[in-house]
């Protein structure tokens, strides 16, 4: 890959997913809050959806803060913390493997289900099937790192990642020089992130931002209709 279009894909793409994912998701919020929502379809074909969400959602779960701590945390606090980049390589490689695979099979569930159960199929938008054809695609590249990754235990690999990603939030416009030479299979896995990020407003994904925190912490009951006990009674009027 050539040094120009590095730097367009992994140096000015990243920038244009970023704004797109905080102001599409800022509108969207202000101006479609009925459309916010996951569109549960739980009632068709329901124990595949449970094994397939619980799968999917805590791999997700799992991988989404696994790399946000990982690419963001500053390298010189793994080195003062005496972290090795190879022992952090190797936990990415376990961690992330036993969570893309739950994952991954989760979210096979979701796609089958999705596509060959006619009720879902026709209760399913096309935003809603494309978006979980990305995610299991995505899923799948990021296992198909593994192998290319244990070819460089060293944790160079690594550094070059966050390198990069600490590089974009800091506005290093030379960022994308960090991975130039990486394997194509890890660009693809890059490349198809930012892509779900720049969909994200636009899908149902939106939901995930909609964490029903206050369920935790509110009364274990809840006044539906209150008593008026000095209510009088109605008095007709009398009949002529």
């Amino acid at each position: 890959m050539s040094g120009y279009i590095n730097t367009l894909l992994f140096g000015i793409y990243p920038y244009i997913a970023l704004v797109v994912l905080i102001l599409g998701t800022a509108i969207r919020y202000d101006r479609e809050q009925y459309g916010w929502r996951s569109g549960s379809s739980q009632l068709l074909r329901r124990r595949q959806l449970i094994w397939g969400s619980v799968l999917f959602h805590v791999g997700v779960l799992v991988i989404f803060f696994g790399h946000l701590v990982g690419l963001l945390t500053p390298i010189a606090i793994f080195d003062a913390l005496g972290i090795s980049h190879g022992a952090k390589q190797l936990l990415a490689i376990v961690a992330g493997g036993v969570a893309g695979v739950m994952a991954i099979i989760g979210a096979s569930l979701l796609v089958h289900r999705r596509l060959f159960d006619p009720r879902v199929r026709a209760n399913s938008s096309t935003t809603d099937t494309l978006i979980i054809i990305l995610l299991w695609i995505q899923l799948a590249l990021g296992l198909m790192t593994i192998p290319v990754s244990m070819q460089h235990l060293d944790g160079e690999e690594m550094v070059k990642f966050m390198s990069w990603a600490q590089g974009i939030f800091t506005f290093n416009f030379e960022a994308s020089s960090h991975i130039l030479e990486v394997s194509f299979i890890f660009k693809a896995h890059l490349f198809l992130g930012l892509t779900i990020l720049l969909l994200f407003p636009f899908t149902r994904l939106v939901h995930m931002l909609s964490v029903p925190l206050g369920f935790f912490w509110r009364p274990g009951y809840q006044v539906v209709r209150e008593r008026n006990h000095r209510a009088q009674p109605t008095r007709l009027p009398a009949a002529e």
